[in-house]
């Protein structure tokens, strides 16, 4: 089985208004990726996701093309939280 990771992704950009909350819900579904995503009062989004590196780095890279108009993406590691599914979180 291979090793879970959790990254803690930040997106910032035209990313909020657009649908990116709903369509990283059904790509991170799609990937069998759990955690949630969120806007952020600044106008960015926030995801925590959990899967395996190479789910995640999948989802990274969805997210620097995803809807809206993207400017940059951070990822950092984080400590497990054992998320049961993607939500969006409010």
């Amino acid at each position: 089985m291979e090793n879970i990771l959790l990254y803690r992704i930040h997106v910032t950009g035209r990313v909020q208004g657009v649908g990116f909350r709903y369509s990283t819900v059904r790509e991170a579904k799609r990937r069998g990726i759990t955690g949630f995503v969120k806007n952020q009062y600044d106008g960015s989004v926030y995801i925590e996701a959990e899967g395996s590196q190479e789910q995640l780095l999948d989802l990274v890279e969805w997210c620097r093309r995803g809807p809206g108009f993207v400017k940059s993406v951070t990822a950092d590691p984080g400590p497990l939280e054992n998320y049961t599914d993607f939500t969006v979180e409010y």
